[in-house]
């Protein structure tokens, strides 16, 4: 598939994907929402990658929202506002998996988000609803809303408390603060890396997790995690014991037991 404001590229298990609008430090667009749904779903349904890895092309990760669409809205322009989408017609529990990001979290795969650059507003709203965020050191993350006059949009003011507690959620959203990889990393947003082959490095990290775990295993125990974020531990506690009976009869099961008796690297098939 061709793409205009990012690209897709696979290395072994892992596909990388990489917003593109470097002269706007990868500014977000509708053009590029769609197109990284696009390709967070092609990378779902292709069997040959166990990992997501997104990045940012030249000096940033995202600056938030394209100016362009800001500048639309605030002169009242119809249909401007990056915010302007449908609400979603699932129910029950799916119906929290079906907003703008929040899809992010029923991805079977693991998606590892490498912030090589400035990340804020929507770009850091995308962030939050992956599984592994890691930061190159020296770069900065601010949520920006309050600054502009805006609302916690898009989840985040749902999952950051999740991430590193109110007091810290408050803090960043309401004061929309500029912060440091350090600081973000000692909140546990994100976990710092050297900038010096920092992608590589994330990357790597990517391939160490799919290598050696089973991918079911992986898809089921990340539907457990952000499912129980909507259940009660009873309702937990016997979904795990269903999912447990299923696993003693997958293929993956057989060969956990077999390469560790025999003492071999894995060779999971994800069944």
């Amino acid at each position: 598939m061709t793409y205009q404001d990012i690209t897709a590229a696979t290395e072994g298990r892992i596909r990388t994907i990489t917003l593109n609008r470097p002269d706007r430090l990868n500014a977000w667009t509708h053009r590029m929402e769609t197109e990284f749904r696009q390709a967070v779903q092609a990378a779902e349904a292709d069997d040959a990658v166990r990992a997501i890895v997104v990045t940012g092309a030249g000096r940033g990760f995202c600056a938030g929202a394209d100016m362009d669409i800001l500048e639309a809205g605030a002169a009242g322009v119809a249909g401007s506002d990056a915010a302007a989408m449908p609400a979603p017609t699932a129910a029950g529990i799916d119906a929290n998996y079906a907003w703008r990001f929040s899809y992010l979290l029923r991805v079977r795969k693991p998606v590892f988000v490498a912030i090589n650059g400035p990340i804020a507003g929507i770009g850091l709203c995308m962030a939050v609803f992956c599984d592994f965020r890691y930061m190159a050191e020296g770069q900065k993350l601010t949520t920006a809303f309050a600054k502009r006059g805006l609302i916690a949009e898009h989840g985040i003011s749902w999952m950051l408390p999740r991430l590193v507690g109110p007091t810290h959620a408050l803090d960043l959203l309401l004061s929309a603060r500029t912060l440091n990889t350090a600081e973000a990393a000692s909140m546990g947003l994100v976990k710092a890396l050297p900038a010096e082959g920092f992608l590589a490095r994330v990357q790597a990290i990517a391939k160490d997790v799919t290598d050696n775990a089973s991918p079911r295993s992986i898809g089921v125990i990340k539907r457990q995690v952000y499912d129980s974020l909507f259940q009660d531990l009873d309702t937990a506690w016997r979904r795990a014991d269903e999912e447990m009976q299923a696993s003693f009869g997958s293929e993956d099961f057989r060969e956990g037991v077999a390469h560790f008796l025999e003492k071999r690297p894995p060779a999971f098939t994800g069944r």
